[in-house]
């Protein structure tokens, strides 16, 4: 790997050589006329050849072949100037005078709204995350990027996967949505975590709550809206590189970004790779079922993983259009911990701790490819939305061949392969038929194909497809009383294929003969589902303080593996068998949202009342199959009740203080596990953060230094064979700061964090590993630096 680096590193460098042995640099100053002050800001086009003032007036053209140019300034507010330049050797440095320009304006009335403005005029529950949180906050997956956020945890996978769970429900009652299309791939099972590459998101909106109204059957629980980023400006080019390096894990991750456009077209791109090892963790041997697991060096063996994403886009920009289409494409292939696959790595021939950083058996790798579009066309009073998608959701998992049962012994290690085809379409027609009016009617439209292989069967293959229609209308009652109301209605078709096992069984029969039998794992059976999902509710702004109160009713399909699994499901030690007579889940949901912002004080509190009627679960029942327990699929009433705090405080210029706290009460109210909570249900917990910040320090600009501490209380409240889960308190430490390197007056972006100071053992109860009672991961310190051209 050292040396892969160092030949690319030199590659570069001879490239950097070269190129600068045939070309030059223009440098300059641009400044008002007027005033003498430098002009910020100011853009200088040529062809093929841009660049952007600093707030000293300064710019710089690099890598410029000798000849004669031309070049127009441009600036707010004054008058365009248009130069020629005589480029090569012994250049001069420029000053350019800009002129203030004289316009006489008709009379204009200026109305409009900012986002912020907007979002409380919604009574939704809902929560921007801008692209400095993400940067600030930066984890090893999307997920636990967000898991900062109040009410939003994650369901992890070792240390490069994740899931979201928000106020304690996860897998397909949360929607993932990427430029407008819901994220497709196998986000039912335990182990799968979310093919999207983190980096280069400029903003997503987190919806807490029902959200089907807008986003169909699986966004019962909430939304994670991955929005698309903001269009480049005209003329423009810029980038950035991201440079990630772990100490706990040995990550080296490396992703760069550029974006252009020149008057109506422009382009993005982005190439993201991240490779790491074994992570350690507080402790050198686990004990699971009386079977003690020594630990070599601490190291949570064949946990390592590497991960390569590109993705690439062009769009179109008018007055009366804006489209783009988005090629992205995932591909990670991660280890699991060996001891967590049957308890069969105790047979193993693998010499799991010979390197942290190979995989070894178990594994899966997984390639996720899409492609989406978005286009906005006006048409009057009209703004028509349209996304159209498809993803192709490719995933393997590798297992030793080992024979069980009747089943011999496997031909390779491929034990399941499941390709996921989705094709999805939205549609929207936004308009106001008068001034207190912003109506929306439209179509969600998916069709899926999943193909399964490999030599363990678990869930069959099916075609899925949903349809849903939907209209709701924001009434402005006056400038501060808002009311939103909207209803909608799901069709959709699940059609499971039949299955027989590829080896015979023994089967006794009644007359005391023995026959042989290709059991039958799964039937065709085609089952449709339809029914209603509402919303209705109110905003109302007083001063510097909002209120919101939205009472909702939602549903969610039944998934193939709800219906038609029948398989053993090794990752979570148990045999997991459907139920073709589940009925979709219902969820009513009261939210209620206060937030108050003054000057030097904010506080919210977002508390919710929920009742499903029929939510879906595993149940383990008392059967047995070959010694691993049977978990069948059932429905029960539920009850849940929770909600978020937050407050923040200037303590001074320098020094503010933020807090939060997040809790969730459910309980089962019938069925098998009537008086019991519900699975993965995330205790009570709070954050205390400080943020200490001056204007500079030595040579770093902005330096700011981040003390989060985490307190979590223990979960006592469990469904068997889940185990209660001691609280704990844990330390992260960050230092960020800029750091003026290049002369382009773009600052590198420099953070620095040391997670679990103390290196604290402890369980995470919603982690996939706390099944196995795998403690979190240990101390890490992480370096990261963004650096923008």
């Amino acid at each position: 790997m050292l040396y892969k680096i160092l030949s690319i590193g030199l590659f570069f460098s001879l490239c950097s050589t070269a190129l600068a042995q045939n070309s030059y640099q223009i440098k300059g100053f641009i400044i008002h006329a007027n005033t003498l002050e430098p002009a910020k800001g100011a853009t200088i086009v040529g062809e093929k050849l841009f660049s952007v003032s600093t707030s000293t007036g300064a710019f710089t053209i690099n890598n410029v072949v000798k000849g004669k140019y031309v070049f127009t300034i441009s600036h707010i507010g004054c008058e365009s100037e248009t130069i020629s330049i005589d480029v090569g050797p012994n250049m001069d440095e420029l000053k350019i005078f800009l002129t203030e320009s004289t316009t006489v304006l008709d009379e204009v009335k200026v109305s409009g709204k900012t986002k912020k403005r907007k979002a409380m005029e919604v009574p939704i529950v809902s929560q921007t995350v801008t692209k400095e949180f993400l940067n600030n906050n930066r984890e090893n997956s999307l997920m636990q990027t967000l898991s900062k956020i109040p009410g939003v945890s994650t369901i992890t996978i070792g240390s490069g996967q994740s899931k979201p769970v928000i106020r304690g429900l996860g897998f397909n009652r949360v929607a993932v949505v990427q430029n407008g299309i819901k994220h497709e791939a196998q986000q039912w099972g335990n182990d799968h975590g979310l093919e999207i590459d983190q980096h280069g998101i400029e903003n997503i909106q987190i919806i807490k709550g029902p959200a089907s109204l807008l986003y169909g059957s699986d966004a019962i629980a909430g939304v994670v809206d991955i929005q698309a980023n903001k269009i480049p400006s005209p003329n423009s080019f810029d980038g950035e590189v991201n440079i990630l390096g772990e100490s706990n894990n040995d990550l080296l991750g490396i992703s760069a970004g550029l974006s252009s456009r020149k008057d109506k077209w422009f382009y993005r791109t982005r190439l993201t790779y991240r490779d790491y090892g074994d992570y350690k963790v507080p402790t050198d041997q686990i004990n699971y079922e009386n079977y003690i697991f020594e630990l070599h060096e601490n190291n949570l063996r064949n946990t390592a993983g590497n991960e390569a994403d590109a993705s690439v886009s062009i769009g179109f920009v008018s007055e009366g259009i804006t489209s783009e289409t988005v090629f992205s494409n995932v591909n990670a292939k991660n280890g699991f911990f060996a001891n967590a696959h049957g308890l069969e790595v105790r047979s193993s021939s693998i010499d799991y701790d010979s390197s942290s950083r190979d995989i070894d058996l178990p594994f899966h790798k997984v390639n996720h490819f899409k492609i989406t579009n978005n286009t906005a066309i006006n048409a009057g009073d009209h703004k028509l939305l349209f996304d159209l998608g498809y993803q192709s959701n490719n995933r393997e998992e590798h297992s030793e061949p080992i024979p069980h049962g009747y089943m011999p012994q496997p031909p390779n290690t491929k034990e399941r392969l499941f390709i996921k085809n989705t094709y999805s379409l939205n549609f929207r027609d936004a308009f106001k038929p008068n001034d207190q009016h912003d109506m929306v009617l439209g179509l969600n439209m998916e069709y899926q194909n999943n193909n399964i292989g490999g030599w363990g069967f678990l869930i069959p293959e099916y075609d899925r497809f949903t349809a849903g229609i939907f209209a709701y209308d924001q009434f402005e009652l006056n400038t501060n009383l808002h009311i939103l109301a909207g209803l909608r209605y799901d069709f959709g078709l699940v059609d499971t294929k039949a299955y027989n096992d590829w080896y015979p069984s023994t089967v006794n029969n009644e007359d005391g003969s023995i026959s042989y039998l290709f059991l039958q794992r799964s039937k065709n059976e085609t089952l449709d589902f339809g029914n209603l999902s509402a919303s209705v509710g109110l905003s109302y702004i007083q001063n510097k303080t909002s209120y919101k109160i939205n009472i909702g009713r939602s549903f969610r399909m039944p998934l193939a593996n709800e219906l038609a699994s029948d398989g053993v499901n090794y990752h979570m030690y148990r045999y997991e068998k459907g139920n073709l007579d589940l009925d979709p889940e219902i969820s009513y949901q009261l939210d209620v949202a206060i937030d108050h912002t003054a000057e030097f004080f904010s506080f919210g509190v977002s508390p919710f009342v929920n009742v499903f009627q029929n939510y879906i679960y595993l149940n383990p029942t008392s059967s047995y199959f070959e010694t691993i327990q049977i978990y069948e699929y059932t429905q029960a009433k539920v009850f849940r009740i929770g909600g978020e705090f937050n407050a923040n405080t200037t303590i001074s210029k320098n020094l503010q203080l933020d807090a939060s706290v997040e809790y969730v009460y459910s309980r089962q109210q019938s069925g098998a596990k009537e008086g019991f909570t519900l699975p993965f249900s995330p205790p009570l917990s709070g954050l205390l953060s400080a943020r200490y910040h001056v204007n500079k320090l030595l040579f770093f600009k902005n330096p700011q230094l981040i003390a989060d501490f985490r307190m979590t209380a223990a979960q006592d409240e469990i469904v068997p064979p889940e185990e209660k889960t001691e609280g704990y308190q844990l330390l992260n430490m960050s230092f960020l700061a800029e750091l003026d390197v290049f002369n382009n007056g773009l600052p590198v972006e420099m953070r620095v964090k040391l997670n679990n100071v103390f290196d604290t053992k402890y369980f995470n109860h919603t982690s996939f590993y706390r099944l196995i009672d795998v403690p979190e991961a240990g101390r890490n310190i992480s370096l990261s630096l963004t650096i923008p051209f």
